[in-house]
């Protein structure tokens, strides 16, 4: 913990030769002109508070009151261009000095705005807007909090971020100020100063209004410099460490090697809604499976859900698997949690079942307990127990397929059974190289909507954008946006730019009969040759929720711009994900 918190500190001061700070370096430089000596002090003050609770509590407080982050960073906005009009006109600050004497009994009586109090305001404002460079550290605290998973340790590591960024700060505020105060040239000209400053906080202002600050921000993310500035942290003492705090132990974690990897006693199923393809029984009314039933064999847990790429890919190896051991004392247990509300229905994981030629048993765990109680994070995630219930190995996401069947083979072989040795062939199609990433179409993980990022819940009018850079998509026409999903209205249409030798798309036909959506490559009709198996004549037929295969390559790694035109409203698309 304390090597978490010494990486963090040093993180945050790191902070200050970042570009990322560019944005708000005109609201810190800011702090040097008016007000007492302390106002730094309040600047500092209100960045640490506000920067820590907003960055544990942010995700928790949109949901509580419904109100858009951006709304936040909005507020936060008209706050600095108040405070920016104040140092420009003298008689608004007088205005701001009687409302602050009015609004608290510890506004000092003169001029609060550039006082202490009115640093903490500013500090405070500066603590919601500001997006610094993430690294691995502060990434994982943000990953936590957003599933509600803020503690004592999530706290002091974000407080310690905070404090290393702000220890910088104070400095070139205080520099700045005793600068001003010792040169006559800028004792001369302090007003002017001043003023300049207040047109600079406008001008930020305006940035923030605008998104600017965001843009500008993730595109140093994406530089060499950029990843530079957060290498400080990439190491394996910090990955162990960060492992931990996310609950996973060191004996589990992906940094250990070797065929075993994990020596952990299996937690039993918990809270499972309903068991399919159960050997107990037949249907929903099966009675529950349990490890402790299983004792005496290998058990392989396997976390998935339907509409997930990289499951779908993973599947041909565990089904056949199954199918080549289960004579010998092997089972296989397919724990389906849903991402999306639409995976929670059972006749949907039934039809998927049926689709992949799942002949072992499925645990539908709509309400994440299994998840939870494994600490697990990820789909698909695999865990293989010996027959006497311990956790001997795991495996997060695609491949090293044929050390799993090892393993497995293995603690076959422990357990007393006579197995084949030879690794199975399985035709199935695998990633490979640099494509696009996945691809969330609802607001609530939205990052790739160009130019902004992202766009708030409700329905809006867009304009389709032909200049989308790579792995960024433009709506156009009329889509209701939420949390999880955009549902297409009047002429909606989606543009995206991918890099990919398969393009997919989780679509639901929402109450549409047999909905179409119509393909387009680079502006025209796709052709045969590289349209998805889930194409006919370049339509997309929506007729179930799930997974939908809309371009194919062949092998090839392409850049091409994709249009989806949904010729019936009421579709709703999900997520892009590719292969």
């Amino acid at each position: 913990m304390l090597l978490l918190l010494a990486f963090a500190f040093l993180a945050g001061i790191v902070t200050i030769i970042s570009p990322c700070i560019l944005p708000i370096l005109p609201i810190v430089l800011s702090g040097s002109v008016g007000g007492s000596r302390r106002k730094p002090l309040g600047i500092i003050l209100g960045f640490i508070i506000s920067f820590t609770f907003f960055t544990l509590f942010l995700t928790e407080i949109v949901r509580l009151t419904g109100i858009p982050s951006n709304t936040l960073r909005i507020i936060a906005g008209i706050v600095l261009l108040i405070f920016g009009v104040s140092l420009l006109i003298p008689g608004f600050q007088r205005i701001m000095e009687k409302l602050f004497t009015k609004l608290s009994v510890f506004a000092p009586k003169a001029n609060p705005n550039a006082g202490f109090w009115g640093g903490i305001v500013i500090g405070m404002s500066i603590g919601l807007i500001w997006t610094p460079c993430v690294g691995p550290i502060l990434a994982s605290v943000i990953a936590l909090a957003a599933t509600s998973k803020v503690t004592l340790a999530t706290f002091l590591i974000t407080f310690f971020y905070s404090l290393g960024s702000a220890i910088p700060m104070f400095f070139i505020m205080y520099g700045g100020r005793n600068l001003l105060n010792k040169a006559p040239w800028l004792i001369k000209n302090s007003e002017l100063i001043q003023r300049i400053f207040g047109v600079l906080m406008i001008v930020m202002s305006i940035v923030i209004f605008t998104n600017i600050d965001q843009q500008f921000e993730a595109y140093i993310a994406t530089t060499p410099y950029g990843a530079d500035l957060t290498n400080l942290e990439n190491n394996s003492a910090v990955t162990k460490q960060l492992d931990l705090l996310k609950g996973i132990s060191n004996t589990t974690g992906q940094y250990a090697s070797g065929l075993f990897n994990a020596d952990t006693p299996a937690p039993e199923f918990t809270g499972i809604n309903q068991w399919l393809n159960n050997p107990n029984g037949a249907g929903t009314s099966s009675q529950p499976l349990t490890l402790a039933s299983l004792k005496g064999k290998v058990v392989l847990v396997d976390f998935w859900t339907y509409t997930c790429i990289n499951c779908i890919r993973t599947l041909p190896y565990v089904t056949t698997w199954y199918d080549k051991y289960k004579d010998d004392g092997f089972v296989v247990v397919g724990i389906h949690t849903p991402e999306f509300a639409f995976e929670h229905e059972t006749s949907n994981v039934e039809n998927a079942i049926k689709q992949y030629n799942i002949h072992y048993p499925v645990a539908q765990d709509n309400d994440y307990a299994t998840w939870n109680a494994y600490n697990n994070e990820y789909w698909p995630a695999e865990y293989l127990i010996d027959e006497n219930g311990i956790i001997r190995r795991t495996e997060f996401g695609e491949g090293n397929y044929p050390q799993m069947e090892m393993a497995i083979q293995t603690l076959l072989k422990q357990a007393g059974k006579k197995t084949p040795t030879t690794i199975s062939k399985v035709n199935a199609i695998a990633p490979s190289g640099d494509i696009s990433p996945e691809t969330y179409l609802g607001s609530a993980r939205m990052m790739y909507l160009y130019p902004n990022g992202s766009t708030d819940n409700g329905t809006q009018t867009f304009t389709l954008n032909e200049n989308v850079s790579t792995s960024t998509f433009s709506y156009g026409g009329q889509w209701t946006i939420s949390d999880d999903s955009a549902t297409a209205g009047k002429d909606a249409a989606i543009l995206y730019d991918a890099k990919a030798e398969r393009v997919y798309i989780i679509l639901r036909p929402n109450g549409v009969s047999n909905g179409t959506v119509k393909v387009l490559l680079d502006g025209k009709p796709i052709s045969s040759a590289v349209a998805g198996s889930d194409v006919k004549n370049g339509i997309v037929t929506v007729d179930s929720d799930r997974l939908y295969n809309i371009v194919d390559f062949h092998t090839k790694i392409e850049t091409h711009k994709i249009q989806l035109d949904f010729q019936s409203p009421g579709i709703q698309a999900y997520t892009f994900t590719f292969g």
